[in-house]
């Protein structure tokens, strides 16, 4: 006879996980998620799980029935740690090959990371190629990421102890009481996300050597289906940011740390004022050297969602006004396609973003007749009946007209087959904050972008935040296709962000990530949003000008 008690008390040490084919195994409670991934065949491709919405690292155990989600790099979140354990490998991995020398990420660059190698030595190819054979040995040993939870003030003497100050700062200003650190040979540290399992998880990776001590670390995505991208190199983009972070660094404005000591040291609203005369200048420089050439008639004004063309835009417009110009303010988007007549992608979804939704031969036609001095009637988009309309809207450009043209497709040439290069002047907006969280850890650009679309699409067209996050990665898909490749070919970069503006979009934007239930597909992504503000002090938005661009989000007194 079976006993009753022996069979319950198996039963309740087993547990049922479904994969999201419908598979079921069972196994012991307290099995980690990577013996669990294993036991479904799954291989070093795995970086975490995701159950109810929630990402787990595969160190932590499963203790109950559950239908589980493997994440790998084609997962957002899955990219973003293997990106960590990439960084952190090349972290030991250079901590053994130079001791004295240590490794600060700085920030994005298209399809990679900018780093920059700090010490008394500037390296070689041949130093990067010693780096990168510990680095194979350290991936082939296939090391555990060791996961540690300990208490806050334990972290907080951890960072001093090792001189990393800034770090020990942001821990002592968040309220967490238990802080994660990874170990790996010997080294300690924490990258603002979950790490792999084990250093055999980092198949595919480059390495790109600038010189002067900066990489740039090249890591597949879920745009790159997988597999390493080629890097392209924008020095542009590297030299804006490189001038912005000097710039900070005048002000002993490195860490986000810097700017919450101003704020509670009341010293904020002197630094706001920097900074937005800091853009104004750069606009304004930008303002100068279009009329200094005479040739130019066009300026083209590209920038992915939320860099904030609207007020680039006017700002440029009034400077131009201000130095005897006539100003004429064109939005590509005016010349779309009537909807029926749009292309559409391979789900049969109206594709509105690629450069067919344009109305070329209207837009060139409009374009020459205005070179040519003609008066020309010009159409305005209505969204909501999917048309383009033409009113009672006529302009004629003068001897010292100059349009302004703005839109995802500005920088390509194919808007503007029949118009000369020299009559056209190119600008990319993006907005990138050259100040880190700390020496491992930089603000995302996409990020900030993502915070700024959730706010506005909140404020100005009542859209749900996760529809925001759902519609984003079309739209980040619509950049890397339309407007990225043609980063080369701006005349100037203008750095649109803000150093201090987190501060200000925290106060609209926590409530709407906190809004976002555990039953939606979008909770993790909010968590770690929410993770990354606890580090910035509120700064009130009435300290922040009527004009700024930070209004084109969050509303106020902007025009």
């Amino acid at each position: 006879m079976i006993n009753y008690f022996i069979v319950k008390g198996w039963l309740d040490v087993m547990i049922t996980i479904t994969d999201d084919f419908g598979k079921k195994l069972e196994f012991e409670k307290n099995t980690t998620y990577y013996e669990i991934s294993k036991g479904f065949n799954l291989g070093k491709e795995i970086l975490g799980v995701k159950i109810n919405n929630e990402v787990f690292s595969l160190s932590e155990k499963a203790n109950q029935d559950s239908k589980i989600t493997f994440i790998d790099l084609n997962d957002l979140t899955g990219n973003k740690i293997y990106k960590s354990g990439l960084e952190f490998i090349f972290e030991v991995a250079l901590k053994e090959v130079f001791p004295n020398l240590e490794i600060t990420y700085q920030h994005s660059v298209p399809k990679g990371v900018l780093g920059e190698i700090v010490g008394d030595k500037v390296i070689t190819q041949e130093d990067l190629g010693k780096i990168k054979s510990v680095m194979a040995r350290i991936i082939s040993e296939d090391k555990i990421f060791k996961k540690l939870n300990i208490k806050k003030k334990e972290a907080i003497e951890f960072y001093k102890t090792v001189g990393q100050e800034e770090k020990a700062t942001n821990i002592q200003n968040i309220s967490d009481k238990v802080v994660t650190l990874y170990e790996l040979n010997g080294i300690y540290n924490y990258y603002y996300s979950d790490m792999p399992y084990s250093t055999g998880s980092i198949t595919q990776y480059d390495i790109i050597y600038l010189g002067r001590n900066r990489l740039v670390f090249v890591v597949p995505s879920n745009r790159t289906d997988g597999k390493l991208p080629e890097y392209v190199h924008y020095d542009s983009i590297i030299n804006s940011f490189l001038v912005g972070k000097k710039w900070l660094e005048t002000l002993d404005m490195k860490y986000v740390t810097s700017i919450n000591k101003t704020i509670s040291d009341n010293k904020i609203k002197e630094f706001i004022k920097s900074c937005e005369l800091v853009f104004n200048l750069n606009v304004s420089k930008v303002a100068t050297e279009v009329t200094n050439d005479r040739n130019v008639k066009f300026v083209l004004i590209a920038g992915p969602s939320c860099s904030g063309k609207t007020t680039t835009t006017k700002r440029l417009s009034s400077y131009l006004i201000a130095q005897g110009f006539d100003p004429i303010n064109i939005s590509i988007d005016d010349f779309f396609v009537n909807r029926e007549d749009s292309p559409k992608d391979e789900f049969g979804n109206y594709d509105f973003e690629c450069l067919t939704a344009v109305d070329l031969e209207l837009f060139n036609d409009t374009l020459k007749r205005l070179l040519n001095k003609e008066e020309v009637r010009m159409p305005l988009y209505n969204f909501q009946t999917g048309k383009r309309e033409f009113q009672d809207k006529y302009i004629k450009l003068k001897d010292n007209s100059i349009v302004l043209i703005e839109g995802l497709h500005a920088l390509n040439d194919d808007l503007l087959l029949g118009i000369d290069n020299k009559y056209k002047y190119k600008i990319y907006l993006s907005p990138f904050i050259p100040l880190n969280l700390d020496k491992h850890n930089y603000i995302s650009t996409v990020d900030l972008r993502l915070m700024r679309r959730i706010i506005r699409d909140n404020r100005d067209r009542n859209q749900s935040i996760n529809k925001t996050i759902h519609r984003w990665q079309s739209v980040r898909n619509g950049e890397e296709k339309y407007i990225f490749p043609y980063i080369h070919q701006a005349d100037v970069i203008i750095n649109t962000a803000l150093p201090y503006e987190i501060g200000v979009e925290r106060v609209y934007i926590e409530p709407l990530l906190r809004s976002i239930s555990v039953e939606s597909i979008y909770y993790e992504e909010a968590r770690r949003l929410l993770n990354f503000l606890k580090l910035f002090f509120l700064i009130p938005s009435e300290y922040v000008n009527g004009d700024s661009i930070i209004r084109e989000f969050i509303g106020g007194n902007y025009d």
